[in-house]
């Protein structure tokens, strides 16, 4: 009881500090969004097709109490509202040939801001932006080669625009491309002849989930991605350094902005199991805000596998137009499978299941009290113990 009246109380505090020290969201930012949403979709895709194979399910929606953590701040003054974002995503493989995967994958994202708390029907007032994001492809591995390539098509529908927001096409295509060979990746986003975004990514650090190293000093080795984007960003390239701390549990993540060479994010993240079922973490980012002022924002996030809880943090600043001094709730439900485990988005081993326990017993030595004991043609025999035997007399 005491615990459960601690929780409603933490949780009313950081409502509290929400209301006291929210910033609005501007409709630069929400018309920005759409850009923004198919790189991070790719970038997700990115993550689950390292293995090339298995399957993926993610869904959620933010939840924000009061309409008066995310106003709208437009040239005509502060409107009240929320801002949103609901988000679902499948993959799925099948076995073509032995060591030969073909798959399907589909992320949706319907994400902007009404006058009203919905999950299906908004208010459309003259103030709204809805718009919905849809990737979707196909993806071949040659687990032999350790090569997956992928490619398909992002759909852009803008669902309303409110009279204040600049005129865009309410459905506009994309074509996307991935490669990965190794612990190389290469992918790309196009409209037309026109290219949007491009990522070439070094993936050096060992993961057991992978067939790769479980622990040791290939486990340290750094993950290291270089975006370039086409018009959506004020600076043209970003590099972003993901290291393993300790254990492939503690990790660290540092990105800068160029040509500026300019310091963007850092996050420190624990997961208390390398699966990242649950993970906590500390972010900074700078960011740049009004009369073109420089500030750190400094926040953190609860990761859950039904529930994530943010204030301040660099990745909802990033991916949910600016907000900033805003409690978030995001219910959520995110969980990856390989080869019959189970593990989260980006995870470098597959959480501990029962399976595996009495696979490590099985393989303990045995004898009639209780052990076992190999032989060197991977057969069980059992050897007894305590017993003697004796040549008989004639």
């Amino acid at each position: 009881m005491r615990i459960g009246n601690f929780f409603k109380g933490f949780v009313t505090l950081l409502a509290m500090c929400s209301l006291a020290f929210a910033d609005g969201v501007t409709p630069a930012a929400l018309s920005a969004n759409g850009a923004l949403v198919r790189d991070r979709q790719l970038t997700e895709i990115s993550q689950i097709l390292r293995g090339g194979r298995g399957g993926y399910i993610d869904f959620g929606f933010y939840y924000l109490p009061s309409p008066e953590q995310t106003p709208l701040l437009s040239e005509y003054g502060e409107h009240e509202g929320f801002a949103f974002r609901h988000h679902l995503a499948g993959f799925g493989t099948g076995e073509m040939a032995p060591g030969k995967h073909l798959g399907f994958l589909l992320w949706f994202d319907r994400s902007g801001w009404d006058g009203e708390d919905f999950f299906f029907f908004p208010q459309y007032n003259d103030f709204s932006l809805l718009r919905s994001t849809t990737t979707w492809g196909l993806n071949y591995t040659d687990v032999r080669k350790n090569m997956t390539i992928a490619a398909g098509m992002q759909h852009t529908n803008a669902e309303h625009v409110g009279n204040i927001y600049v005129d865009e096409n309410d459905s506009l295509a994309y074509s996307w491309a991935y490669l990965r060979w190794g612990h190389i990746s290469a992918r790309g986003s196009f409209y037309r002849t026109e290219w949007r975004n491009a990522h070439v990514s070094l993936d050096l650090e060992s993961r057991s989930i992978y067939g790769g190293k479980s622990s040791g000093p290939l486990t340290y080795l750094p993950n290291i991605d270089v975006g370039f984007y086409n018009g959506h960003k004020s600076d043209s390239i970003r590099v972003t350094w993901e290291q393993n701390l300790y254990e492939q549990r503690l990790y660290g993540k540092v990105a800068f902005d160029f040509p500026d060479g300019e310091f963007h994010s850092a996050s420190l993240a624990y997961y208390p199991d390398a699966s990242r079922m649950i993970g906590f973490e500390a972010s900074c980012l700078r960011r740049r805000v009004r009369g073109g002022s420089e500030d750190l924002l400094w926040g953190g996030a609860i990761d859950l596998l039904f529930v994530r809880l943010a204030y301040n943090s660099a990745y909802d600043y990033d991916n949910f137009f600016g907000a900033k001094g805003t409690f978030i709730a995001e219910l959520k439900f995110s969980l990856a499978a390989l080869d019959g485990f189970l593990f989260g988005r980006g995870a470098a081993k597959t959480a501990p299941l029962e399976t595996e326990i009495l696979k490590e017993k099985n393989k303990q030595p045995s004898s009639l009290d209780g052990t076992m004991s190999p032989n060197p043609n991977g057969a069980k025999s059992i050897e007894a113990t305590g017993i003697r035997f004796e040549k008989g007399g004639k």
